[in-house]
């Protein structure tokens, strides 16, 4: 059946309809493959099938999601612009890259150089763009579009309603891309080259961690071949944010991203404890690096007796001023223990080899290597610079309080050496009560003494609450490769929250990295951005408030009740609007709402949990709520939250955190009086 020629509609659905198709002619190509007489043995079979199964994954249509969200009409063919007889071409741009059997294309990856004018095209400077048109889709059809004739001087700008449209989509289930409705600001980040590391601190509803994400696609498509050898890694603050964040790349097409979370990159033991807020201080702080470099290499013992070693009837002797000479050497070259345990015996060797070629002989590798093998090198070598297992090194630091002074003299006071000093030590590695912390330690000293493979990328998202000790672990995941850091200073709810991007970036190793600011909200409503941005002053009051530029103000209600039951019942009245709500509360409050909701019959999900259409109700401690986000937020007793912490600032920033959570609407109920710094 033909199209209408007058029916714009008709036509991009019947290009849909025929790129899907495409789509599938091209997973079908792929399954279709025969790899029995292209390898050459079974490994090579293994790997050739690997690649063609997540080949198979990355072509899949996934139901709901559009195949394309945009079009581009250019005045010119791309690199022709002002040619004579350069014709404008048309580009479909959409998640993925997809062509007909002829390998012409249908649809552009967003991520390709023809499709960045769609994201940066301005009135201003239309980039050789005639028309600009968006589509808008309704569970999967194509039900609508919208034209921007860039070109036409006679044409006012205005704010595209299937942009914001999409933006205040309600939500089921984890986080989803943004390719649709990327702005300029933050299309330059995500563009921004592999080489450099990137900071980008962002309010609230500011996108910063879609960004994070997109950048990671970006750089998988424009660097596909490095980064497949060196590898991606998405870290964040812990698995319910994981879970929430982890169907975006695969949505793109990109399903070789590692994912974990810090205490997932220190795994080295088993965690059985926790510090109280000023040990974990105290171990957080980069002066422990100094502390564990001292006692690592107080183990290496200047020499005072040679090394005599005995081959058939002849005896070689290294005197032992020329065996210090070889372990300052070693000492002054800086590298690692480990590695400067493996070379001693070779210089030892080297040593021996010299004497032999003096008298006369002529050995060769074999023989030097033998030498280094002799058992009187082992023996000096042992003596000298002895194998330290990190654990045990760590182990003993924090059990031993003369170890620990010897070591920590003239770096850590009296005080805070007594604050990290086990008061009951463990008996070995396997029954000690590591923390967190003291795992992060261990990720040191075994730094020090073997170097910690390097990605070719890191993203590190919600990096405000690491300590300096924590970041110098993620620094070393990427010390070859590049990080993205996302954050916003004002949500750092740890006792070692950073105070500056600058000095978190010297600690990651990264301090030429350039900072980017993102204050345009697309998530958060007008009403309650403007509410939660009371707490700025007291929280941290050099950062610019974020503006919103939501066309609707969104729903914002402050709720005096007298308990729990009105609660339950203002989650009630958020859930007759679509999508889904996230009743947030003081971690001490959970239990006692958890029994309200399941005697009132409302069933209800823990963070991390995916929503569905039938329960769309999450419980959240706010402890976990950073980096959620909801349709509908409601904020149980906002005092609860700040009490909740060790101190006011801290509870305040919680606070902050929590009343951003929304993306409709926001009701705040609460018995006790609000936070004076909310009124």
């Amino acid at each position: 059946m033909s199209t209408p020629v007058d029916d714009p509609l008709a036509r991009e659905r019947s290009h849909l309809s025929a790129s899907r198709s495409a789509l599938r002619a091209m997973r079908e190509g792929v399954e279709a493959l025969d790899i029995s007489d292209v390898t050459a043995n079974w490994v090579n079979a293994e790997a050739l099938a690997h690649q063609i199964e997540e080949r198979i994954k990355a072509l899949a249509d996934l139901s709901g999601t559009p195949l394309f969200f945009g079009r581009l009409d250019y005045l010119h063919a791309p690199g022709a612009e002002g040619a004579e007889g350069a014709e404008g071409e048309r580009f479909y741009i959409g998640r993925r890259h997809v062509h007909d059997h002829d390998g012409d294309p249908m649809v552009i990856d967003w991520r390709a150089p023809v499709s960045q004018p769609f994201y940066r095209a301005s009135k201003k400077d239309p980039m050789d763009i005639a028309l600009r048109r968006r589509f808008g889709y309704t569970g999967g059809d194509l039900t609508a579009y919208e034209d921007e004739h860039l070109s036409d001087p006679g044409e006012a700008a205005r704010t595209s309603k299937l942009l914001q449209q999409e933006i205040e989509r309600p939500r089921v289930g984890p986080m989803r891309d943004i390719v649709a409705t990327i702005q300029p600001e933050q299309d330059e980040i995500v563009r921004s080259g592999l080489s450099g590391t990137v900071c980008v601190q962002g309010g609230p509803g500011t996108g910063k961690t879609a960004v994070g994400l997109h950048r990671v696609a970006y750089l998988l498509y424009a660097h596909r071949e490095r980064l497949a050898r060196t590898g991606t890694l998405v870290i964040g603050p812990n698995r319910s944010f994981l879970h929430y964040i982890e169907q975006v790349l695969p949505a793109l097409g990109e399903l070789a991203v590692q994912q974990a979370t810090v205490d997932d990159l220190v795994a080295h033991v088993e965690i059985k404890g926790a510090d109280d807020a000023t040990a974990a201080v105290v171990k957080g702080d980069a002066r422990l690096a100094q502390v564990l470099r001292r006692a690592l290499y107080a183990h290496v013992t200047m020499p005072t007796e040679p090394v005599v070693v005995v081959r058939g009837s002849r005896r070689w002797r290294v005197p032992a001023y020329e065996l210090e000479d070889i372990v300052r050497e070693l000492l002054d070259r800086d590298i690692r223990y480990g590695a400067a345990r493996e070379a001693l015996p070779q210089r030892i060797a080297h040593a021996v080899l010299v004497q032999m070629e003096r008298s006369g002989e002529a050995p060769d590798d074999r023989v030097q290597d033998a030498v280094a093998r002799n058992s009187a090198v082992k023996a000096a070598v042992k003596a000298v610079w002895p194998a330290v297992d990190p654990a045990k090194l760590v182990l003993r630091l924090l059990s031993d309080a003369e170890f620990l002074a010897v070591h920590a003299d003239g770096i850590l006071d009296g005080d805070e050496q007594k604050a990290i000093l086990w008061t009951k030590p463990a008996r070995s590695v396997k029954s000690a009560k590591w923390s967190p912390a003291d795992a992060v330690l261990i990720d040191e000293a075994t730094d020090l003494i073997q170097r910690t493979h390097s990605l070719g990328h890191v993203v590190l998202d919600e990096a405000q609450d690491l300590s300096p000790m924590q970041y110098r672990a993620v620094g070393r995941r990427c010390t070859t490769g590049s990080a993205t850091v996302l954050g916003d200073l004002a949500q750092g709810t740890t006792p070692w929250a950073t105070r500056s991007w600058q000095e978190a970036l010297e600690h990651l190793g990264k301090q030429d990295a350039l900072v980017e600011e993102l204050t345009a909200g697309f998530r958060v409503p007008t009403d309650v951005i403007t509410y939660a941005s009371r707490l700025l002053p007291h929280i941290a009051p050099g950062l610019t408030p974020v503006v919103s530029i939501r066309e609707n103000p969104g729903h914002f209600e402050v709720r005096p009740v007298t308990g729990t039951a009105d609660v339950v019942d203002a989650c009630r009245v958020s859930l007759r609007h679509e999508g889904s709500t996230g009743l947030i509360a003081a971690d001490a409050r959970v239990p006692e709402l958890a029994e309200a909701l399941t005697e009132a019959g409302i069933p209800y999900l823990g963070p991390g949990e995916e929503t569905t259409r039938d329960t769309r109700l999450t419980l959240v401690p706010a402890s976990l709520a950073k980096g959620l986000e909801y349709d509908y937020v409601v904020l149980d007793d906002p005092r609860a939250v700040v009490d909740g912490e060790p101190d006011e600032r801290t509870g305040l920033r919680r606070l902050y955190v929590a009343l951003t959570r929304a993306v409709s609407g926001l009701t705040v109920t609460h018995t006790a009086p609000l936070p004076d710094q909310l009124a």
